[in-house]
């Protein structure tokens, strides 16, 4: 399981804290799990330039996770986001791909909002 942590909710907003934007190095990335069972929903998030971007943790090609090592979802440049399975790149701040067996297709972007040093999911 490693670094992935689950879902914590504000007590007072009721958001969904993903996590803290300071958990996350710049450039990187970190795994997050929300939910439990049948419900249970993989999703990372990526720090690049400033920006963060966070897609559901499946390759449009076959459906798989993306990162062998808990985290680490980044090309070894940290240039694009990387599929440890096919050796696909996505682009960054879109998630389109660039290069290996799903050219043209893109990863599932998840909604989210960077609020006092913390990233929160938009429902």
């Amino acid at each position: 399981m490693g670094n992935k942590r689950t879902k914590r909710k504000d007590f007072i907003t009721g958001d969904v804290i993903l996590c803290r934007l300071g958990e996350i190095a710049e450039p990187g990335s970190k795994g997050v799990s929300l939910g439990q069972g049948a419900s249970r929903r993989e999703i990372f998030l990526v720090r690049h330039g400033g920006g963060v971007w966070a897609y559901e943790n499946s390759c449009p090609h076959l459906g798989s996770m993306l990162d062998w090592v808990p985290d680490q979802f980044l090309s070894y440049d940290r240039k694009h986001i990387l599929c440890a399975t096919h050796g696909a790149l996505f682009c960054i701040d879109t998630g389109h791909c660039v290069h290996g067996p799903c050219v043209g297709r893109s990863l599932s972007p998840v909604a989210i909002r960077l609020e006092n040093d913390r990233i929160l999911l938009v429902d």
